[in-house]
């Protein structure tokens, strides 16, 4: 029995569950329109942001354990008004996040049936998808743990197809839509277009910080930690790399796949099961099992993440930052009010992205819009996080700390800095890719979106008290 009770959680069982957790299919379209370009990013941005802001999230979750995370991170450092930020940018990506999967749902079903879908038919699918994540949302994790874990092994399969597939067409034909003919097509233009990609690959690296919560149950978490992030790292990596590769073999990378929808999922099927040469039919069946597959995980992620999100607004709501509405828990002690406000707030959000598209085709409402709002908010979310680091450092230097980030002094500063200027450039960047009068026009929605969040974020942040010892 002595033996049993000092057994310890293997370190390659944390990072398959951090992995299949933060692993999502619809990133892929964004990731696959970077082109070649994607490995350099990956490498490049696994290096310089993945592994300091894992040990940084390391350090801070073993130091200060709090349900509130880098909510209560931020405000140890910085006082309840920055606290209430992060807990509002951490919050508001989620209903976006919802109203862009709807938007997806949509774009996916039109594409493995060819059709046209009408207004009446867009509103009523995409408000079904939004309330049924949300009612599901009001249970717990365990109760739903087997729509998570189907949906796990659904995201692995689809990405494993696609990847292996485009690879499969790749030796068969030797024929790539984007092929790499020399060393210059793996490095991105140094301009403020060919680094607006930052923010996508930064996206798919967000939730990281999951690994510092098994510390405790580490035999050597010094060492075991650091091989857990660029292991992690470079297993997501794959994961990601795989499909989009598969994509960029069967159709030439544009950057409107960002903008497209998901119904580029279906035709990047489509072009690959022609080039192996499957029946009309038989492709029309399997598109449609894969479709309907890609559309749960969508249900999935969801479930996986609702809780989790859920529970930072209710203690956030507790302690001031939030409305409190969101402290409101049901018979199970789930923060189902905040579910329901999820809902709510993404039913209005796809219900005016469907009748401001349908007054201006220009206004460019759907998936690309909601899920660039949503990736935007969560980056911006994390960004007090590093000087938080810095700051706590300097002044809590006799904090007992179970791990500690292995560099002192100005190293220190470069692991938190570096990350820190990079969630700033992608954020940036991702708003203002151009600054050509033609860009700023098309992306009017994603800019007011911003700004809106931003209005809505001061207006609820000017009601928090300020800590004198802040």
């Amino acid at each position: 029995m002595a033996g049993k009770s000092k057994k310890k959680f293997k370190l390659m069982d944390a990072i398959l569950g951090t992995v299949c957790l933060t692993l999502v299919c619809e990133s892929v379209m964004p990731t696959a329109a970077i082109g070649n370009t994607q490995y350099f990013w990956w490498i490049f941005l696994l290096i310089c942001f993945c592994v300091p802001y894992g040990m940084i999230t390391a350090e801070l979750g073993t130091t200060y354990p709090s349900e509130g995370g880098m909510y209560d991170w931020v405000k140890r450092a910085f006082g309840p008004k920055w606290a209430g930020r992060v807990a509002w940018n951490y919050w508001v990506n989620f209903p976006l996040w919802i109203a862009s999967l709807a938007v997806a749902v949509t774009d996916i079903i039109a594409g493995m049936f060819n059709l046209e879908l009408s207004i009446v038919a867009l509103l009523v699918l995409q408000l079904v998808y939004v309330w049924i994540v949300t009612l599901l949302s009001t249970q717990r994790i365990g109760e739903s743990k087997y729509v998570v874990n189907l949906g796990t092994a659904c995201k692995v399969i689809l990405l494993l197809a696609i990847g292996c597939l485009g690879i499969y067409v790749f030796a068969k034909t030797g024929h790539s839509a984007n092929p790499i003919e020399g060393p210059k097509d793996l490095f991105p233009e140094l301009s403020l277009d060919g680094l607006s990609f930052i923010s996508i690959i930064l996206f798919n690296f967000m939730g990281f910080e999951v690994v510092g919560t098994w510390v405790d149950d580490m035999d050597n978490p010094k060492k075991d930690i650091p091989k857990a992030l660029i292991f992690g790292g470079l297993l997501m990596a794959l994961f990601y790399i795989l499909p989009a590769t598969g994509f960029n073999i069967a159709l030439e990378a544009n950057e409107d796949w960002i903008g497209a929808g998901a119904e580029i999922v279906v035709d990047v099927l489509k072009a690959l099961f022609t080039a192996v040469g499957l029946s009309p039919a038989t492709m029309h069946v399997v598109i449609i099992v894969m479709g309907f597959m890609f559309i749960y995980t969508f249900v999935a992620n969801i479930a996986s993440w609702s809780f989790g999100v859920n529970e930072v607004a209710k203690y956030a709501a507790e302690d001031g930052s939030m409305p409190k509405m969101f402290a409101k828990t049901n018979s199970e002690g789930v923060p189902a009010t905040a579910a329901y406000i999820n809902g709510i707030v993404a039913s209005l959000i796809v219900i005016f992205g469907i009748v401001a598209n349908a007054v201006s085709e220009d206004f460019g409402a759907g998936f690309s819009l909601f899920f660039c709002l949503s990736w935007i908010t969560l980056l911006v979310g994390y960004i007090p996080m590093f000087l938080a680091f810095l700051k706590l450092r300097k002044v809590d230097a006799n904090k007992e700390r179970p791990y500690r980030v292995p560099f002192e002094g100005a190293m220190a500063k470069v692991a938190a800095i570096v990350p820190f200027v990079l969630l700033i450039a992608g954020v940036l960047f991702t708003i203002f890719g151009d600054f050509s009068v033609e860009y700023l026009q098309e992306n009017i929605p994603l800019i007011a979106g911003v700004v809106l969040s931003f209005i809505i974020e001061e207006i609820l942040v000017a009601r928090i008290k300020s800590s004198k010892k802040a």
